[in-house]
């Protein structure tokens, strides 16, 4: 991809820091034009939340926004609509990473892990991640979750992994031999870094994802910045601020071949009540369908 280098490079050049707000809207429209290589799919409109009954017309809606500027889209459930987004995906021509939800219910687990099998031998998969962050909420140990992994290894025929922040894999090894590949969650917002350290740190987190993957592909599965809501440490949301981070981030893992699904899609109003005014908004559109680069 060209990303068109004679003018962006030559802008990057001076440092974010010297553009107006125009200029970063503008670096960061062409990038996403350009096409990112992965996105995270937000399935829930405005005043929806997990739970509802979602139309395939809304799932198929959201894909052909996000088409022309990704191939690879990401999910999080493999239930009910999240199992018909990974199948409307495949079907408009998106590569997909589906995962299986797990948590404390056991009942449930099986589900979401028989769903992910089902999905996966239908050809609607090409990477399956088994569960997401359960280790880092606590509401799965280490020994049933590699049990979980090794399932589904032995009866899908598609690389398989588990999505955790970066140094969940460094701190445990059994996870981390037990993955196909390593689907790592950089997030230096949630660890209070400053906008100006961002990208270094994030450098750093896929660092300690990549020696934890002993020669494993290592994906960024999630990573991003919110436009608005309320500071964590030295973090501090900022429409200027969520600009510098996507194009940063962006720029450094076309450069490097990192494979990156940004987060998120569109802005979710229903993670208000999990992680506070900021959680809303992640997007790179807004809860409206509307780009947030113009």
């Amino acid at each position: 991809m060209s990303y068109r280098n004679e003018k962006f490079l030559s802008l990057l050049g001076k440092n974010l820091d010297q553009l107006q707000e125009n200029d970063l809207q503008e670096i960061s429209r062409n990038i996403l034009d350009d096409g990112l290589h992965g996105i995270c799919f937000s399935l829930y409109e405005d005043g929806q939340e997990p739970g509802n009954d979602i139309t395939d017309e809304q799932i198929i809606r959201r894909l052909q926004i996000l088409k022309p500027h990704t191939e690879w889209i990401r999910t999080f459930s493999s239930l009910d609509e999240h199992g018909r987004i990974a199948q409307f995906a495949k079907g408009l021509g998106f590569k997909t990473l589906v995962g299986a939800w797990l948590s404390s219910d056991k009942g449930k687990n099986e589900e979401e892990i028989n769903g992910l099998i089902d999905l996966s031998n239908a050809g609607f998969v090409d990477v399956a991640a088994v569960g997401n962050e359960v280790i880092y909420r606590k509401e799965l140990d280490e020994e049933s979750l590699v049990s979980y992994i090794n399932n589904v290894k032995q009866r899908v025929n598609v690389p398989v992994g588990y999505v955790d922040a970066y140094y969940e894999f460094r701190d445990r090894p059994n996870i981390s031999d037990a993955c196909d590949v390593i689907l790592a969650n950089c997030y230096p917002f949630w660890e209070g870094c400053s906008a100006e350290y961002a990208l270094i740190y994030m450098k750093d987190m896929y660092q300690e994802a990549t020696k934890a993957a002993k020669g494993k592909k290592v994906i960024i599965t999630e990573t991003g910045w919110p436009s608005e809501g309320s500071s964590l440490g030295g973090a501090k949301p900022s429409y200027s601020n969520y600009l510098k981070y996507f194009i940063n981030s962006q720029l450094w893992s076309k450069n490097e071949n990192i494979e990156m699904f940004y987060f998120s899609s569109f802005d979710e109003s229903w993670k208000v009540h999990h992680e506070g005014d900021v959680g809303a908004r992640w997007g790179l559109w807004d809860k409206n369908e509307q780009i947030k680069f113009q």
